[in-house]
């Protein structure tokens, strides 16, 4: 008894560790709601407010609102992202919610463009055949179906923080990071911003403001990869390397057999 009293866990640690798996868990299901809600906005289905609902006003003013919208989100999801902000950050932030705080201000720049998106819906393609209107709408459905399984091969409560908020609780140490392709990742290294790619542009009704959410994503996307994969060749060297030079980054084609020296 004595014994296990000395070595029990002091009560300030365990009401840290339960405040963060609160805080995880709160965060998380406050992503969870985001993330169906983004589904609803891009693809204009019921919801208070979508990508094309409302009243269009004056061209010019809506469309820097919305760049800076999306320039917010841009900015935050990268900056925060980066091993050098990590660093700096958990001086500040405790290590085991450094994830779940990153969740937490993606979800709110994200909440704070639905909010304040403005509508811009001059048409610039409309697919008036039914089948090809379906055929575009269930490329979209795939689209996101791509990008939430893709979390899920990696490992889906680690992305979104649950469990370094957990492993804190438990007293335990994450394993380093493992290089792994799992599924989707033999085939493209960006499963997840593939999805997004077919969920934007995949729409048939595809007006002005959708255009240039479609664009401007594409285009963070795009320069997400470029700074995603010079960390993980900082982190993995040659083993990267060799995927990369193997596995196609969006399109899949045909794998790539050739060995980096």
């Amino acid at each position: 008894m004595t014994d296990h009293v000395l070595h029990s866990p002091p009560a300030k640690t365990i009401t840290g560790g339960l405040t963060a798996v609160l805080y995880g868990t709160l965060t998380y299901l406050l992503f969870l709601g985001t993330f169906l809600y983004a589904i609803a906005f891009v693809g204009n289905l019921p919801v208070p407010k979508t990508i094309d609902s409302g009243t269009a006003g004056p061209l010019v003013p809506s469309l820097l609102i919305n760049v800076v919208l999306l320039g917010l989100f841009a900015i935050q999801h990268s900056v925060m992202a980066r091993p050098a902000f990590k660093r700096w950050w958990t001086r500040i932030v405790p290590q085991s919610v450094e994830r779940t705080t990153y969740v937490l201000l993606a979800s709110l720049a994200l909440l704070l463009l639905y909010w304040q998106w403005r509508p811009m819906t001059a048409i610039i393609w409309s697919a008036t055949d039914p089948v090809a209107a379906i055929v575009l709408q269930t490329i979209s459905w795939i689209g996101w179906t791509v990008v939430l399984a893709s979390t899920f091969m990696i490992n889906h409560f680690e992305l979104f923080g649950l469990r370094q908020v957990l492993a804190r609780l438990l007293g335990r140490e994450l394993p380093p990071a493992e290089f792994k392709t799992p599924m989707l990742y033999k085939v493209v290294r960006h499963p997840l911003y593939l999805g997004f790619l077919l969920a934007f542009w995949a729409t048939p009704t595809m007006t002005v403001g959708h255009l240039v959410f479609a664009i401007a994503t594409t285009g963070y996307i795009l320069i997400g990869i470029w700074l995603e994969e010079r960390d993980l060749i900082a982190l993995f060297g040659d083993q990267y390397r060799r995927y990369r030079q193997q596995v196609s980054m969006l399109i899949p084609l045909p794998r790539n057999k050739a060995k980096v020296g």
